[in-house]
């Protein structure tokens, strides 16, 4: 039975704004993505993320981005391998000191917005990433673009890596997302996501924004249920997945699986 994590970017509010339906999304994913507070959220809001992740059964991995609340770690910024390695030691530091208070293990590491996708082009700033990652705890998985710099980098300092996927994005014919400002970039259709991502678990492929087919490797699944209508897709996409024999598990139980 092949087996398949469902993420999802919670605890994404900033003192008294709230972002997002994490408590109901966290009755569906097996894993969450924590913000650290430079992208979005602060102390209370990490704690009772862990918290409620924790009481779910769900499992907990940082999503640090770059220094940037007002752009939502959107922008791209300039910044050496040795500054975003500083940077992840900082945010995953700080995320882990919850987990541990909470009496659970820090899982992995899926780095936000503009670091997430000027990484998985650049291998040098992805180094930086998995270094920082490594520096911390070596047993974190590095969660990543399916077939990006990012994966390459995390293999090529030892750390178990997981290759992420997207329901309702676009891809290049290089294998890297669609920016969100081109026409198409985001898939509104349900339907045809959900097949997109059947697709990409069972045959290893996924048809590019030019039509062309593609290899992808698919460990785990991106989800976003920040209003009504994203959370009942989301539903649909497990249950969809379930119904075709594929078995949802945590990131760490997936990668397992591979070994």
């Amino acid at each position: 039975m092949k087996k398949v994590d469902l993420n999802s970017d919670l605890g994404e509010g900033f003192g008294s704004f709230k972002v997002g339906m994490d408590r109901e999304i966290l009755g569906v994913v097996t894993s969450a993505n924590i913000a650290c507070g430079w992208h979005a959220g602060d102390p209370v809001i990490m704690e009772e993320t862990v918290n409620l992740s924790r009481e779910k059964g769900v499992a907990v991995g940082a999503h640090p981005g770059y220094p940037d609340l007002m752009g939502f770690g959107r922008r791209n910024i300039n910044v050496t391998p040795e500054e975003v390695r500083a940077y992840i030691k900082y945010q995953v530091g700080a995320l882990k000191a919850f987990a541990v208070s909470e009496g659970i293990e820090l899982q992995h590491v899926k780095p936000h917005g503009a670091m997430y996708n000027m990484a998985a082009k650049d291998y040098s700033l992805a180094l930086g990433i998995a270094q920082g990652i490594k520096q911390v705890d070596e047993n974190l998985v590095l969660l990543g673009l399916a077939g990006s710099e990012m994966i390459k980098a995390g293999k090529d300092v030892g750390l178990k890596v997981a290759s992420e996927v997207f329901a309702d994005r676009a891809y290049t014919n290089e294998g890297t997302l669609v920016p969100r400002s081109v026409k198409g970039a985001v898939i509104h259709d349900k339907d045809e996501a959900i097949g997109r991502v059947i697709r990409m678990i069972k045959e290893g492929k996924v048809k590019s924004i030019d039509g062309l087919d593609i290899d992808i490797e698919a460990q785990s699944i991106c989800v976003h249920g920040d209003n009504p209508e994203a959370l009942e897709f989301v539903v649909e996409i497990k249950k969809t997945l379930e119904g075709e024999g594929i078995e949802i598990a945590s990131i760490a139980e997936v990668v397992k699986s591979y070994e």
